[in-house]
């Protein structure tokens, strides 16, 4: 994939953990939520980009396989900012062109 596609739409992470994590170890997802200590439904709502990876989860899934946390949250501020900027044109607030506040 070009450079230019990947930084307008980068994968969301838990695409990243389901295929290059849980699914080369064998793990179902009701066997990988058990080894982090979640439930099945927030596992799977991650695994399928129905929700956004905390950090809480990032730091689970550091500690059972070993990708940094903070590779993890850094590829979810990548998924949600390409996200954002999507919708960037149906938000509408103006650039603010005042005069700047005076501390005394």
């Amino acid at each position: 994939m070009p450079q230019d596609l990947q930084l307008l739409n980068p994968a969301h992470p838990g695409s990243f953990v389901r295929d290059d994590i849980i699914a080369p170890l064998g793990l179902t997802v009701t066997r990988a939520a058990e080894i982090l200590g979640v439930t099945r439904a927030a596992l799977s709502a991650v695994l399928n980009a129905r929700a956004g990876l905390s950090p809480e989860m990032a730091l689970r899934i550091e500690k059972a396989f070993g990708v940094s946390m903070e590779t993890l949250l850094r590829m979810q501020t990548n998924h949600d900012i390409a996200l954002t900027r999507r919708r960037a044109a149906q938000i509408d607030v103006a650039r603010y062109h005042g005069e700047p506040a005076t501390f005394t």
